[in-house]
């Protein structure tokens, strides 16, 4: 009987042995866990407050990944009309020089290849419709 009895406390022992590798398991699982879920409270409220100061048109997910072109299209939304090279410039704040022109020239062209742009007659630029 008492070879019984030591039988089951031995089972009883391991499987309190498992039980516990278990939870100190689980426990690092939920510390994970909880660190992900703070990291994507802190990820929506970051997006949350830049969201005032998104361009009004949707950036294409086409857009070449360079700063510059999210900026470009912030500029030619804030206007009516069509664009030249020299007045994004203008509008991003840039140096006149024609290096600086040409740089905002190509990329303009770029946009509009990608067809996020239409070119207006010759150097002319503006959102497509």
């Amino acid at each position: 009987m008492l070879d019984a009895f030591g039988t089951q406390e031995d089972a009883a022992r391991a499987l309190t042995d498992d039980l516990r590798t278990e939870v100190t398991e689980l426990r690092a699982q939920l510390r994970e866990a909880e660190t992900h879920l703070e990291h994507l409270a802190i990820t929506r409220k970051t997006i949350t407050a830049r969201g005032e100061r998104l361009p009004a048109h949707p950036v294409s997910p086409d857009l070449p990944e360079h700063p510059d072109y999210p900026r470009i299209l912030g500029v030619l939304n804030d206007v009516t009309g069509p664009l030249r090279a020299r007045d994004v410039c203008e509008g991003l704040d840039q140096k006149l020089l024609p290096k600086t022109v040409e740089g905002i020239r190509a990329k303009l062209k770029r946009l509009v290849k990608l067809g996020v742009l239409a070119e207006v007659g010759v150097g002319n630029f503006t959102r497509k419709q």
